[in-house]
């Protein structure tokens, strides 16, 4: 089964400032590539500061490594305004993020023509 990563609640998918030096700390591209804004203000990367904890909003769904850091820290990896979810999927099934009412899921992806460009959908392969 493949792990993937999705936000059940409203926000914006990121992760918290937490998470986010863990991922560094396994060396996980996107993360090592992302500007720490915590290293500036370190009391303030508190898991209630809004602006902090906005991490990683570029990392693959399916990232390993996220996927491992989720796992470990659970709640505490959820960034400002997320409830982060981990869904299995057969390893074979192409797979789309899509939001619902405010809310991610994981469909099986389909051929679309047409496709307005500002709709909210990340396109994966597996």
């Amino acid at each position: 089964m493949k792990s993937i990563i999705i936000n059940a609640g409203y926000g914006s998918f990121c992760v918290s400032h937490k998470a986010f030096l863990r991922l560094r700390d396994l060396g996980q591209p996107e993360a090592l590539s992302e500007v720490d804004k915590g290293a500036y203000w370190p009391k303030a990367a508190a898991p209630n500061e809004p602006s902090l904890n906005q991490c990683g909003k570029l990392i693959p769904r399916d990232d390993a490594k996220l996927v491992q850091v989720i796992k470990e820290l659970g709640n505490e990896a959820n960034g400002h305004a997320t409830q982060l979810k981990i869904i299995e999927i057969p390893e074979n099934v192409l797979w789309v993020i899509e939001k619902r009412d405010g809310i991610e899921h994981v469909s099986e992806q389909h051929r679309t023509w047409g496709e307005d460009e500002a709709a909210a959908r990340t396109r994966h392969g597996g």
